[in-house]
């Protein structure tokens, strides 16, 4: 009997943390460590809506390793009446919403007298992306804006970019070649304008910079087509009210190419320098959990943020960088992977690393369709990521500050820690992403120089993990309860754990957790300026 009881003390132990047995030897005590918030000045600042997500153009039949997992979430085919995914949309209050992908480049808007053959996506294997050219009906456009207005969306439209251009000649080469024909998207433009729909941003092309992926652009090329689109652009909103944003080239980054469009463009014609990262490679790889764990890989990306901003204030400081789109795998994502709770390491810590990088946009793919979807693609139910996303947009402000993480003496990498200026709040919050499997992390937050020490108020903890302890889970807990919808489709209501006195005690992040925590009375010079 006296071999059995540490067994059952073992067990009772998992049960009650919440954890992944492996991590039940840390749940005793976690190892202690300082993150230091420098919050005499902030780093950079994203927009108000930071947190983006994305409707695509495809059809039911777009189809990757065997699984065909679009169904009915297209821009052309989906159900814009669907309670649960107009309350998920309504709960940001102003979700920013990107409408793009690999097929914008083949839609013709069936609108004026520009826009010739207009018809449905069909399977084609010798087409772009293995589909013919596609059709945006008026009447569906109508629908469209409804359902923004209704949710307080706020738009972003991805342009044709290769209308008018033909395919150089060359072989196996994608270049495309002539100038950008922009009488269909101005025909949009004005009818979008006319009906007193809200556009607040419109994006020329998709994944046509550098190498592109099935079609290429010449960068001095694009950035002429660029300028037709600025002046577009005024010449249809110019005569009051709110000019929308331009934004390119909606591509992966390459640094040569982005700078040659920003300076062949000019100055002031690009709002938004929008780039796209997939970086966790193939939905199919079966490596893709391990990658969301390891700061190791985490880590590569950040050149990449490091580099896109040095090239935007370089070559076009009137602009900021934008994440255009983000998948982290690419081709739909990963089955059981990309809409479970692990997928959370690889998002929030993306979220947090763009943002204290300058980026002041970062789009999400996608809101619905696919398996990187932060709404289950067939009945709209949030995957994990949604309330992380959401978590994030209610609580960090737009103003970055800087946050560095000690641990054990000499700093853990598995501790990721990002700090802001509470949304719409006094203090800060502070983000913090524990990737280890077997240690939790009793975290104290302190003020570095010239900044107030996070005392003499509340503490309000959100603490994210998954259900079972299993990070493969598509049901998220919040404070160790399980988030689901209400009776009617109503999306949970999101409350903290509150701690009366900020620095009562060091807060406790269990192996495998996230957490977003507010400090109440955090007087960050940066926050108040």
């Amino acid at each position: 009997m006296a071999a059995v009881l540490p067994l059952l003390a073992a067990a009772l132990l998992v049960l009650f943390s919440g954890l992944h047995p492996a991590a039940s030897t840390a749940a005793a005590g976690g190892e202690a460590a300082t993150v230091v918030v420098k919050a005499a000045a902030a780093v950079s600042r994203t927009d108000d809506n930071f947190v983006c997500a994305t409707l695509d153009w495809w059809p039911r039949d777009k189809c990757n390793y065997g699984m065909c997992p679009w169904y009915n979430a297209s821009i052309i085919n989906l159900d814009l009446n669907n309670t649960i995914l107009n309350n998920a949309v309504k709960a940001f209050n102003s979700l920013r919403i990107r409408l793009g992908g690999s097929l914008q480049d083949q839609v013709t808007y069936k609108v004026g007298s520009n826009y010739g053959d207009c018809r449905s996506f069909q399977r084609d294997d010798g087409g772009l992306f293995g589909f013919t050219d596609g059709c945006l009906e008026m009447n569906r456009w109508d629908e469209l804006n409804v359902f923004f207005k209704r949710t307080n969306t706020t738009v972003t439209f991805g342009l044709n970019a290769l209308k008018g251009r033909r395919k150089a000649a060359g072989g196996k080469d994608t270049l495309y070649s002539g100038d950008w024909d922009a009488r269909n998207a101005l025909d949009l433009m004005r009818y979008t304008a006319g009906k007193g729909y809200r556009v607040e941003s419109w994006e020329l092309g998709n994944e046509l910079s550098g190498s592109g992926v099935a079609a290429r652009v010449a960068a001095a090329q694009y950035g002429r087509d660029v300028a037709v689109l600025r002046k577009a652009v005024e010449r249809v909103y110019g005569g009051g009210g709110e000019v929308p944003k331009v934004l390119a080239p909606g591509g992966f980054y390459d640094g040569a190419w982005f700078s040659e469009m920003l300076r062949v463009s000019g100055r002031g014609a690009v709002d938004g320098v929008t780039h796209h990262i997939y970086n966790l490679g193939s939905g199919k790889d079966r490596d893709l959990a391990r990658k969301m764990q390891d700061p190791g890989y985490l880590d590569q990306v950040e050149k990449t943020f490091r580099d896109m901003a040095a090239t935007v204030r370089g070559s076009g400081p009137w602009s900021s960088p934008w994440v255009g789109e983000s998948g982290g795998a690419y081709n739909s994502g990963g089955k059981g992977v990309s809409d479970r709770y692990v997928n959370g390491f690889w998002y929030l810590d993306q979220l947090g690393m763009s943002a204290a990088h300058g980026t002041r946009v970062y789009c999400r793919q996608a809101l619905v369709g696919g398996n990187y979807c932060l709404l289950n693609t067939t009945t709209f139910v949030p995957n994990p990521d949604y309330y992380g996303a959401l978590l994030w947009h209610r609580l960090m402000g737009p103003v970055v500050l800087k946050a560095a993480t000690t641990a054990g003496g000499g700093g853990s990498p598995y501790l990721r820690s990002y700090a802001h200026c509470s949304r719409e709040k006094p203090g800060v919050t502070v983000l913090l992403i524990n990737l280890s499997n077997a240690t939790a992390f009793d975290v104290s937050v302190a003020g570095g120089a010239l900044g107030a020490a996070p005392c003499g108020g509340r503490r309000e903890e959100y603490h994210l993990s998954p259900r079972g302890g299993d990070i493969q889970s598509q049901v998220v807990l919040l404070n160790g309860e399980a988030l689901a919808l209400g009776p009617g489709g109503e999306i949970p209501e999101l409350r903290p754990a509150v701690v009366g006195d900020g620095c009562a005690a060091p807060l406790r992040v269990a192996a495998r957790g996230i957490a977003f925590v507010r400090f109440t009375e955090f007087k960050a010079p940066a926050c108040a300026a």
